[in-house]
């Protein structure tokens, strides 16, 4: 650490308890100085001679030999007032990167300038904040801890911005030319240096990782590491991964903040501000948020949840502190920056399917009005994974449920051709009772042989697009057999079409058999394919074939949607 020793006379600041400092010399005090509740028994002249602002007070105070003023607003109070006095009486003084912000605040808050004396404090102490302390890494850090406890002169001064300035540039140094000490993974480097092959009986030196700082400023408060991390992305050549890497690191040295035995109501503040505020510093381009910081959000969230319904001893008194946390709206509130966020995060190519699942799910229970957020997500993965397999695409649909999207997102889906047949019909399913529901105020009824032909749960499950089988999924058609539905769909239509090209209500009771034996055949032939299925069960080559055509999605669409308009006709009779 720098320092600088100012002064050569011995000190002779005297204490009398724990309100009274005296300058122990022949001569007797003149001057009372009251800094907060401690009384200063100083003399005039060699104050007077370096401070402006004591020169007013001392004037405006009267001529008695007895003065006494009060300053009571100095920045560092009474410690920091000690400082410069003793520098007015040139007796020694030691400055480091501890107490150095403190003693400028307060020589500026006096107006120890050079106009009053030259050498005077605060030109000594900028010297030495330039030449020494924004020089050093760690020392920077310091001092930039330091800052918070004299706002606003430490901002004013621009000490601040000085380090920050400092810091920002010496992160965004090449490594291989960073030759300061840091204290990132020490005790991993040197056991590694211990085991590493030796070159001509010498040990090579020891490559510097890109994010070398980022333990050192997971001691900064959150404040002031926002700060930094600003002017390090204002610099504009630091990767958005090292800056996630550190965003990482401060998240999980910082996010177990809370101990049950000293759980207070600030703490629970703190740790919301603290979250929010790591959330907004997550890189912006694209492909760059770093998804294990925003698992290790989640889960902290979620352990905190477990904890409490574990029935721990300190329970209550979490809850009557913090009943906001544990609370649905909390968990919906989580749940949809979860899905805002894997939307995003899916745009990654590089994203593995099992993050994107394992997120997804560590908030799959909790309370959503709808689930318009995670399909769009979904939806994102598909369009920027295209070489998903089959099993893969179940898995992640598997995700969302179908009953709880809007209209807005069930009209998307069913003409989404990226998503699997089954999702696509039991979506419109949905829509189409939903729409029906709305006219006739009750949802169609619908024929066993029907009900048989759905996926299992779309007709009354509020999980079923995450608890059917595989079995379930749809089989296999040859390309002759998607011709062959083509055609019986084209007859379907011409059968229960006029002229005009509008359903004939007289024409329903004579087609309806004849309507239902072939929706029934299409069916059949689209789902029960099992042997089939359980051939391809275990391979994806199956891909190639026209089962994930757009044909026959829209066979699907116009079979459902038929059957659908002969069963609310019918209703209508």
């Amino acid at each position: 650490m720098k320092f600088m020793k100012l002064g050569s006379k011995p000190d002779q600041f005297q204490t009398d308890g724990d309100t009274i400092r005296y300058v122990a010399t022949e001569l007797a005090t003149d001057l009372v100085v009251n800094v907060g509740d401690v009384k200063f028994y100083v003399h005039k002249f060699p104050l007077l001679s370096k401070s402006s602002q004591l020169q007013k007070l001392v004037t405006s105070a009267g001529t008695d030999n007895n003065d006494e003023i009060d300053i009571h607003d100095i920045p560092g109070g009474p410690a920091a007032f000690e400082v410069c006095a003793k520098f007015c009486y040139g007796m020694v003084v030691t400055l480091n990167a501890y107490n150095v912000v403190a003693a400028r605040c307060a020589a500026e808050y006096l107006e120890m300038y050079e106009t009053v004396e030259k050498g005077n404090l605060t030109y000594k102490i900028d010297v030495f904040l330039t030449s020494s302390i924004f020089r050093s890494w760690k020392d920077s850090i310091t001092v930039l801890r330091t800052t918070n406890s004299f706002l606003p002169w430490s901002e004013e001064l621009k000490i601040v911005n000085h380090c920050l300035d400092s810091i920002a540039t010496k992160v965004c140094t090449d490594p291989s030319k960073v030759d300061w000490s840091y204290t990132y993974n020490h005790n991993k480097l040197v056991s590694e240096n211990e085991h590493e092959e030796k070159w001509n009986g010498v040990k090579k030196l020891q490559t510097v990782p890109n994010d070398w700082w980022a333990q050192d400023l997971c001691d900064l408060q959150i404040d002031l590491y926002k700060k930094v991390i600003t002017a390090i992305v204002a610099k504009g050549n630091m990767s958005a991964d090292v800056v996630g890497e550190s965003l990482k690191s401060y998240a999980l040295k910082r996010l177990p903040i809370f101990s049950k035995s000293t759980l207070q109501e600030s703490d629970c503040l703190k740790y919301r501000y603290l979250v929010d505020t790591i959330t907004s510093l997550l890189p912006n381009e694209k492909a760059r948020c770093n998804i294990d910081v925003v698992h290790g959000l989640v889960e902290q969230f979620v352990m905190q949840e477990d904890s409490i319904q574990t029935g721990s001893p300190d329970d209550s008194e979490f809850r009557e502190i913090c009943p906001g946390f544990i609370s649905d709206a909390s968990k919906a509130k989580v749940a949809k920056l979860v899905d805002g966020y894997l939307a995003e995060a899916a745009r990654d190519v590089s994203l593995p399917l099992s993050k994107f699942i394992d997120l997804a799910e560590m908030v799959s229970t909790f309370p959503r009005s709808s689930h318009d957020g995670i399909y769009r997500a979904i939806d994102m993965y598909l369009k920027e994974h295209p070489a998903l397999t089959k099993s893969e695409k179940k898995r992640i649909c598997r995700l969302m449920d179908c009953r709880k999207l809007s209209a807005d997102a069930c009209a998307h889906a069913v003409q989404n051709e990226r998503l699997p047949l089954r999702v696509v019909v039991q979506v419109l399913f949905l829509e189409q009772t939903r729409a029906t529901a709305a006219v006739g105020n009750n949802a169609p009824e619908l024929p066993g042989s029907v009900k048989a032909m759905l996926p299992r749960g779309s007709c009354g499950s509020s999980r079923s697009a995450t608890t059917n089988s595989d079995e379930d999924w749809e089989g296999d058609q040859t390309s002759e057999e998607l011709k062959d539905l083509k055609a019986e769909l084209a007859s379907l239509r011409l059968e229960n079409k006029g002229d005009s090209g509008v359903i004939v209500n007289d024409a329903k009771s004579n087609a309806d058999k004849a309507t239902s034996k072939k929706v029934k055949k299409i069916f059949t032939r689209l789902w029960s394919n099992k042997d089939r299925q359980g051939e391809n069960s275990s391979s994806d080559t199956s891909e190639s074939r026209a089962s994930t055509s757009v044909e026959e999605t829209e066979a699907m669409k116009v079979a459902v949607r038929m059957m659908l308009q002969n069963q609310t006709a019918k209703k209508s009779q």
